[in-house]
């Protein structure tokens, strides 16, 4: 019985052997035609990439400049930045334009690009430049109110800045011991030396010379007393400033802290003593204005004497004149970059207030300029550059630049009429490398 299992043990043992010798070599076999597939299907994805390449490389492509992976099989802008899409080389041939000494070259100094270009252009630009501004007085007709002598102001006949007079109106009585005693004198020659005409006419003009008035020197000869003040009139008419406080206000730059001024009373008195040719006050006539125009550095070259200019108030926009550029400051104003051009004219109609703002558009035209799209200049801090195109690509070129005007801008110097530079520099600027332009 102990022999039987064994024997049966062992067959089983057999088996099992032929079992796993049969699995092993379905195993072997399945991994053997899996290599085959995998070497069968390489050799058909290499064909078929092999024939796509072919037939992309005998297709015609269209890609961007800047963006290459835009790829498009017909001509267009871009979708991304708008430029016009250039033709795809595929076919692997050397480029004629780009040699290796021009690939190598770095990029603050050679781009390789086939970007649109243009020239400068001569022409005669009729221009028209906006500026801002405010009226001011016209300092020319301003006139000054002064003492001929030495005294005591007995009355006072203004009262408040600004006050509006008019010529021949009375402003102050001075109590004066010189004119005082000048006047006695004549007094005496008339009443004791009637036939000494030649000490009268010098005492009469004595008096005269002391600002005392014709009337004034009859009404004393025909009553006989001296009188004891000499009154001060205006031989101006417009609004009075104290002469003190350096005369008009400066219009230029009235802010809240300077509204005070305005309403302050006098700083002359009645019973305050005054010096021979000491000046008072000084008038401004409102009715002769001009309209002070602020010129940016831009167009500062552009405005001249002379040039038409169009001015709108601010209080009456529906009421603009038409002037003329007179003068032109050959300074800044304090704190101001601006310089200041003077449009004289005459306020006695328009009535527009001292101080108020303007816009102005003055109109000018540029004789024998040359031009270049603003987008063709770079600007590199204190230097504008373009990129002039040579044979392989594109190098940076320094140039001098004058105003610009619209979408242009005037090129000084440079370029010559026959150099061609490219539309729009900035798509050809390396900004990490781009750091210096060599001259």
């Amino acid at each position: 019985m102990k022999i039987h299992l064994i024997k049966k043990q062992k067959a089983k043992s057999q088996n099992n052997k032929a079992m796993c010798a049969q699995q092993f070599s379905i195993y072997l076999l399945l991994i053997i035609a899996g290599c085959f597939l995998l070497i069968v299907t390489g050799c058909n994805n290499k064909k078929n990439t092999h024939t796509a390449h072919v037939v992309e490389k005998e297709q015609l492509l269209y890609t961007c400049s800047m963006h290459p992976q835009i790829i498009s099989n017909k001509s267009g802008n871009c979708t991304i930045c708008g430029m016009q899409l250039v033709k795809k080389e595929t076919s692997g041939e050397k480029s004629a334009d780009a040699t290796l000494t021009s690939l190598l070259k770095p990029t603050n100094e050679f781009v390789i690009s086939s970007i649109p270009v243009t020239t400068i252009k001569k022409k005669e630009e009729q221009i028209e430049i906006e500026a801002l501004g405010n009226i001011a007085y016209d300092t020319r007709q301003a006139g000054s109110i002064s003492s001929s002598v030495e005294g005591r102001i007995e009355k006072l006949y203004v009262h408040y800045r600004f006050q509006k007079i008019t010529k021949g109106q009375r402003i102050m009585d001075i109590y004066s011991p010189e004119l005082l005693t000048a006047q006695q004198n004549l007094l005496f020659l008339i009443k004791n030396d009637p036939d000494n005409t030649t000490l009268i006419q010098a005492a009469k003009d004595k008096l005269t010379l002391l600002g005392i008035s014709n009337a004034q020197l009859q009404q004393v000869i025909q009553t006989g007393k001296p009188s004891l003040t000499i009154s001060v009139y205006s031989n101006y008419s417009g609004h009075i400033h104290e002469a003190s406080n350096g005369g008009a206000m400066n219009t230029t730059s009235v802010g809240m802290k300077d509204i005070a001024l305005l309403t302050e009373e006098l700083t002359l008195k009645e019973g305050m003593y005054v010096k021979k040719g000491q000046s008072f006050f000084v008038v401004f006539n409102p009715a002769q204005a001009w309209a002070l125009l602020n010129i940016y550095g831009d167009n500062q070259g552009l405005v001249k004497p002379g040039n038409r200019v169009r001015v709108v108030p601010e209080t009456s926009p529906d009421e603009d004149f038409r002037a003329t550029i007179n003068f032109i400051e050959p300074f800044y104003r304090k704190n101001s970059k601006t310089l200041t051009a003077r449009v004289y004219f005459n306020n006695s109609v328009l009535k527009i207030p001292i101080g108020s703002q303007v816009t102005a558009t003055v109109f000018g035209n540029t004789k024998d300029a040359f031009w270049l799209p603003k987008e063709a200049v770079l600007s590199l801090g204190m230097e504008k550059v373009v990129f002039q195109k040579m044979a392989g690509g594109f190098k940076a070129q320094k140039v001098n630049v004058g105003m610009l005007y619209k979408n242009h801008i005037q090129i000084i110097s440079g370029l010559q009429p026959t150099d061609s530079v490219a539309v729009d520099g900035q798509y050809l600027m390396d900004s990490e490398s781009f750091i210096k332009i060599k001259n």
